[in-house]
């Protein structure tokens, strides 16, 4: 996924199905400038991590 479609994500009122090392994730806040997303699986909703942009699909 690219930082844009990412920050795109993170905005949006809607839901996306964005995809993390095969689960299901909700992206919190997308950090541009140096590619990475704070996210947190949905159904862990308390461990927040922040990965690669690029680590991230949407399906």
């Amino acid at each position: 996924m690219d930082a844009q479609r990412a920050q795109e994500i993170a905005d949006s009122v809607d839901m996306a199905n964005v995809i993390y090392n095969g689960k299901s994730i909700y992206i919190e806040h997308v950090d541009q400038q140096n590619g990475v997303a704070t996210i947190h699986n949905l159904d862990e909703p308390n461990n927040k991590q922040s990965v690669s942009i690029s680590e991230l699909t949407e399906q």
